[in-house]
C-alpha cells in the first residue's frame, strides 16, 4: 500500500477513534470529504458532515491547509490526527 497511509483519527464531537487508510496523492480538503463521508456511513448517518472541519496533528497541534497534498505534509503511517 505505497499510495496510502494508515492514520489514527480522533473525532471528539462523537467521542470516537478510527484507524483509516487515506491516499497520499490527494489534497487535505479531498481527504476531509472522504473521511466525513466514511464517518457518516460508519455511524448510520448520525455523523453530520460539516464543511468547516479541519485536520490537526495531535502531537504538534498543527492545522493542515486544505490545499496541501498529503504526501507533502508530515502525515505518515501511524500519524495521530484529530478532526475538529
Amino acid at each position: 500500500m505505497k499510495n496510502k497511509v494508515l492514520i489514527q483519527l480522533i473525532v471528539p464531537n462523537i467521542d470516537e477513534q478510527y484507524d483509516l487508510f487515506i491516499p497520499i496523492n490527494i489534497k487535505i480538503g479531498e481527504a476531509l470529504n472522504l473521511i466525513e463521508k466514511s464517518l457518516k456511513e460508519l455511524n448510520d448517518g448520525l455523523y453530520i458532515i460539516d464543511n468547516k472541519k479541519s485536520l490537526y496533528d495531535c502531537t504538534t497541534g498543527t492545522s493542515y491547509h486544505i490545499n496541501d497534498l498529503i504526501i507533502n505534509t508530515n502525515i505518515r503511517n501511524g500519524s495521530k490526527l484529530m478532526l475538529a
